[in-house]
């Protein structure tokens, strides 16, 4: 029995102990990131009419997208194979070579954009200048997401969460300033943007000591041919994954205009960049971490299982709660003009916890380099999310955009269940999770009792939480995982 103890201790214990530091170390970043996600909705909505706000919400769409395709996947895939690297000695030629595919991919971007630079106008929908100023904005934007990507596989969550509050705060002042003062619509949140993003990759290049790092020589073959192999499938995969859960807004623009795609825009807003923000606490610290518990040939499957049960216990009841007082947070966080937006709430809030429920689902696709696996299963979920899209919002507009969401992710989040490979399957926490929805009946009972009180929403939910997780608390005795 001490043997079995103290290979459990090991090989779950240990590590989770080690993923818990870094969480609590991320964590400032994550939660200042919630709550500047959350006050920026108000602030925008206040000073922008919902049709700039929806040429705001576009705009990011567009920039996500081109990111997705020609600048994410590079950072991703450095993070996988940074340890393997740094077990060679071979950062410095690595970081080389990421840094050769960022540039030749963001040259092939524009030439791509100079050619067909009119059709990109027609089917995205904004201004020229405005999708002019997403091209200069890229470059930034991209640099940034390369060097975060190398500051974690430093595994420096001090830095990562400094950087991070600080790119938050001034992305909002600037923005606002502009605002104020020029008067430029949605294009002063992107000037704000660029800005705030230029000053903090000149921090991120010391904090990574990328300069010391890097070396001007030739790229290495194999190492291309690993990033690629890696990476591509990756940017198939997510860009299947920007057709479910942002493509709406343009679908809603086309069928409906740019002020019910302001809508969208807010509602989207308020949940997916709020909780999965905050639900990221946990795979922003353990990525890297179980990809060098992997890499150095233990069995990370018992810590994934455990990691699902506290992502669990964090999710549900937040966004039961968000479903539940869905016109409340609208009233709280949005201007009034914005007031149709909250029927997509509940749609969205779901939607968000399915697909971050994902993270945890998906890890044996990294892990055993099938990356491709997940491009189909995503390619898959994105073309009958298209359709879903295409097909309800034109019969019915906002509801239409909630539930061809919430089911084409929930469409991923199974497909990433069933579809296992040998070795390396996601397992289910079933004593967390019957835990964790067995408090939902007194919390529910609770719940029926505050409805009929005059009491705030908001004091309203925040009672409800700190009962549930009271609750999970002094009952978590009775629901103890097995050793093994």
């Amino acid at each position: 029995m001490t043997e079995k103890v103290d290979k459990h201790l090991r090989e779950v214990e240990i590590p989770m102990r080690h993923i818990f530091k870094d969480m609590a170390k991320y964590a400032p970043s994550k939660i200042f990131g919630l709550l500047g996600n959350a006050v920026i909705v108000p602030v925008y909505t206040n000073l922008l009419m919902p049709s700039e706000y929806g040429v705001y919400a576009i705009s990011l769409a567009v920039l996500s997208f081109l990111c997705i395709l020609f600048s994410d996947w590079i950072g991703l895939a450095g993070l996988r194979f940074f340890r393997q690297n740094q077990l060679t000695e071979e950062v410095p030629r690595y970081l080389s070579t990421l840094v050769f595919i960022l540039t030749s991919n963001l040259i092939v971007m524009y030439c791509l954009v100079a050619i067909f630079r009119n059709h990109f106008y027609e089917y995205f929908g904004i201004p020229p200048k405005i999708f002019l100023f997403i091209l200069v904005l890229i470059i930034p934007v991209a640099v940034r997401a390369l060097l975060f990507q190398v500051l974690r596989a430093q595994i420096k969550p001090g830095a990562f969460t400094v950087s991070t509050i600080i790119n938050q705060i001034m992305t909002i002042c600037f923005s606002v300033l502009i605002i104020k003062f020029f008067e430029l619509g949605a294009l002063s949140i992107l000037i704000g943007m660029a800005i705030s993003i230029m000053i903090i990759d000149i921090v991120l290049v010391f904090q990574t000591d990328i300069l010391w790092l890097l070396r001007i020589e030739k790229p290495d073959k194999k190492m291309m041919k690993s990033l690629f192999i890696y990476g591509v499938p990756i940017a198939v995969a997510s860009i299947s994954l920007w057709f479910i859960n942002q493509s709406n807004k343009f679908i809603t623009n086309h069928y409906h205009g740019l002020e019910h795609a302001g809508f969208v825009g807010v509602a989207y807003n308020l949940t997916f960049p709020i909780l999965m923000t905050l639900f990221a606490i946990i795979t922003i610290a353990a990525y890297p971490r179980i990809i060098n518990l992997f890499e150095d040939k233990m069995d990370v499957r018992p810590v994934i299982k455990k990691l699902t049960g506290y992502y669990l216990l964090i999710s549900l009841p937040i966004v039961t709660i968000m479903c539940l007082y869905a016109r409340d947070i609208m009233d709280i966080f949005a201007n009034a003009k914005y007031e149709q937006a909250w029927i997509l709430l509940p749609y969205f809030a779901f939607a968000a916890f399915f697909l971050s429920f994902s993270d945890y689902t998906t890890y044996q696709y990294h892990l055993s380099n099938k990356t491709y696996v997940l491009t189909v299963l995503k390619i898959v979920s994105a073309v009958i999310g298209l359709v879903l899209n295409i097909v309800l919002i034109k019969k019915m507009g906002l509801v239409g955009v909630g539930i061809a969401t919430l089911a084409a992710n929930i469409l991923y989040f199974l497909l990433t269940v069933f579809v296992v490979i040998p070795g390396f399957e996601w397992k289910v926490p079933y004593k967390r999770l019957i835990h964790i929805l067995l408090c939902f009946v007194p919390a529910a009972v609770v719940w029926y009792f505050l409805t009929k009180s005059s009491m705030l929403p908001i004091l309203q939910m925040n009672i409800l939480l700190v009962f549930y997780y009271l609750l999970f608390y002094f009952t978590k005795r009775y629901f103890k995982e097995s050793i093994g």
